[in-house]
């Protein structure tokens, strides 16, 4: 992840751009009118959607964004075209054809669920004259890309001429092209790096019925077969990615709680375009993908995602290495602000945690059940020996913090220099502060910055001290 975050690639999306136009409220009646729900109104929001989802997480992301796509002259498109110059997108290459509507998709929710969704777009293939004028201003745009995805929602922009215009530039300028594709004919797509249909939408372009694993090795080999591929890959659900380049792999999903798989496919390829761009292999790419997609299922509405969510969700899942729960200050600093967002509770506690025991196990998993996060303030070595003197630690930071960090109970571990962790506590600001039942009656120290303190009692007999000394009188015998 470390990697990835420090990458910044330049990627390309061309496709089908809507806005999706939410209208939030409760609903507590029936209509004398008709006997229909009446939903009071709350709330509005819009955001991008369509090929404008896929931006959106790109962006989240990190990554520096073009588009390129054909709307309509038309109130829905100048707002659409300030939405995207909002979050920094470069939209040269959006062409506007007169008499043709920009997608819009307005959803009345009520309670999380949708009500009804009104659509008003343009479905047929754009003409001659836009499609030549997209790819004109596409091509230099190409050249200076790390990756091209195509985003095809079926409302006429990602036509054979303009795919395969693209498709061909891109191998000129050595830039590989993903596709999310649509419809049942996937020919116009002959010649990308990789295609990612769902089961329902593979079994409708090969014809063939996804059963088991033979059936899925058929569907896949036709997939790169047919278009040329260099890997095939079949997106299933709750069953995560299975990807082809000569044997299959799958790759499973975890999904802790579904609520709206608006919008996962398009985080699916923004996030296979982001790590692939990161210098990572396809199987973590697809790995990677996973992750992204079981956070955004989670959330309602279309969605994007972080790489610190993605860092969090993956610790929660405890398949990560002990490593990725290791953090500087300013990567914990923002997965709490994310956490917080989300409404979690945040729990700090600090020590040396020279030579790990029992006793340091249950402190911990008790502070842990106090909230949804916690966080352990590990004093560094420089740190310790002013506090225990230059016996002590037995262990290095590098060694106590992995240890820390494999534990179910520990979230993150930020290791940190001065006698005190003041200024860690200032800066995450965490709900629940833990201290041991020592300090009782004692100033502790960031108490101001957190929402309230804790206090656990020790395992009795069980300390570093005690650990110390038997091992001495042993050698001594």
């Amino acid at each position: 992840m470390e990697r990835l975050a420090q990458s910044a690639p330049h990627i390309l999306v061309v496709g089908d751009l809507m806005i999706d136009h939410y209208l939030w409220g409760s609903c507590e009646r029936i209509s004398p009118e008709a006997p229909v729900q009446v939903v009071d109104i709350a709330k509005e929001t819009k955001v991008l959607g369509g090929a404008g989802n896929v931006i959106n997480n790109l962006v989240t992301l990190g990554a520096r964004v073009s588009v390129g796509s054909v709307i309509g002259a038309d109130e829905n498109g100048a707002e659409l075209s300030e939405m995207l110059r909002r979050v920094g997108v470069s939209t040269e290459a959006l062409i506007v054809q007169e008499g043709r509507k920009t997608s819009k998709k307005s959803r009345v929710m009520a309670a999380h669920q949708q009500i009804v969704r009104i659509d008003s777009e343009s479905k047929e293939r754009i003409d001659d004259v836009a499609a030549s004028r997209l790819l004109g201003a596409l091509e230099p745009l190409i050249g200076t890309s790390d990756m091209v995805v195509l985003s095809d929602y079926g409302k006429g922009v990602l036509s054979e001429t303009v795919a395969q215009g693209v498709i061909t530039s891109a191998k000129r300028c050595g830039v590989r092209v993903l596709v999310d594709p649509k419809g049942r004919d996937y020919r116009k797509y002959r010649g990308a790096h990789l295609l990612t249909p769902n089961k329902k939408e593979a079994i409708e372009a090969s014809g063939i019925a996804i059963k088991d694993d033979a059936t899925l090795e058929a569907a896949l080999l036709w997939l790169k077969e047919q278009c040329a591929l260099d890997y095939s890959m079949i997106t299933l659900s709750e069953d995560g990615i299975a990807v082809y380049d000569g044997k299959v792999r799958r790759f499973p999903t975890v999904a802790r709680e579904v609520f709206d798989v608006t919008g996962a496919g398009d985080t699916v390829i923004a996030s296979l375009a982001f790590a692939l761009c990161g210098g990572l292999g396809i199987d973590e790419a697809a790995k990677f993908a996973n992750l992204a997609a079981g956070v955004v299922v989670g959330k309602i509405g279309s969605a994007t995602i972080t790489l610190d969510e993605i860092v969090a969700y993956e610790s929660s899942l405890h398949q990560s290495s002990s490593e990725a729960h290791i953090k500087r200050l300013d990567q914990i600093v923002r997965i709490v602000e994310s956490a917080k967002r989300e409404g979690k509770r945040i729990v700090f506690t600090n020590g040396c945690f020279d030579i790990l025991h029992v006793g340091h196990v249950k402190y911990l998993q008790e502070a842990k059940s106090y909230g949804d996060m916690l966080i352990v303030g590990l004093n560094a070595d420089v740190s310790v020996r002013r506090l225990k003197g230059e016996s002590r630690p037995v262990n290095g930071e590098a060694d106590r913090a992995y240890l820390l960090a494999a534990l179910e109970a520990v979230d993150y571990v930020v290791v940190f220099e001065e006698e005190t962790p003041y200024e860690l506590i200032k800066r995450i600001a965490p709900d629940i502060l833990v201290k041991g039942g020592d300090y009782e009656g004692k100033a502790v120290v960031g108490t101001e910055f957190a929402k309230e303190l804790r206090l656990v009692r020790f395992v009795d007999g069980k300390s570093t001290t005690a650990t110390i000394a038997k091992i001495q009188e042993s050698y001594r015998c």
